[in-house]
């Protein structure tokens, strides 16, 4: 992946030195979907970065004052041209307009340099931060799913299923903004 800036940020591929900075913030994930990626050693880490920084889909988002990494963002492409897209930041950067910023960013790199025609996301119902983000980067609404998946279990061992949000944007609307 090429390296884009934005005002305050830097995204780039991953890096060794962002071992720290990854154990940081999914030593204890926020949001349950990033349960499965859940370290808790900085070997864990090491070993995540290590995977990481060969695959384009994984995005590091960096402070472009001293590099320091923040958060991830992510795709997975479907044939032939949509994009399911994700991203996940240290609570620590939060309310400083980041998400927002790198998150624009990756759309117009996807649309523009990838060629999607259409980008999705999944947003958990209680995640308000993400919809919210969604909103604001004229995301819409498309789907509302009961029960649609589970990333844990309730105290007797049974799933937890969540209710899960589809927020859509497709390359037309996003490039006449």
């Amino acid at each position: 992946m090429r390296k884009i800036e934005t005002n305050r940020l830097l995204l780039r591929n991953f890096h060794k030195a962002d071992s720290d900075y990854l154990l940081e913030y999914l030593a204890n994930p926020r949001v349950n979907c990033f349960l499965e990626e859940r370290i808790c050693t900085l070997e864990d880490a090491i070993n995540t970065i290590e995977k990481r920084k060969k695959d384009d889909s994984f995005i590091a988002v960096c402070l472009k004052e001293d590099n320091s990494l923040i958060g991830e963002l992510f795709y997975l492409k479907e044939d032939p041209d949509t994009y399911s897209v994700g991203w996940n930041f240290n609570a620590k950067y939060e309310g400083h307009g980041y998400a927002n910023e790198s998150v624009k960013a990756f759309f117009t790199y996807l649309f523009t340099d990838l060629g999607a025609r259409r980008l999705y996301a999944y947003v958990e119902d209680t995640n308000y931060r993400s919809q919210r983000l969604c909103e604001r980067l004229g995301m819409r609404q498309e789907g509302y799913f009961i029960e649609f998946i589970s990333f844990t279990e309730h105290e007797d061992g049974t799933p937890k299923y969540e209710n899960t949000f589809q927020y859509a944007l497709l390359s037309k609307e996003w490039l006449k903004t």
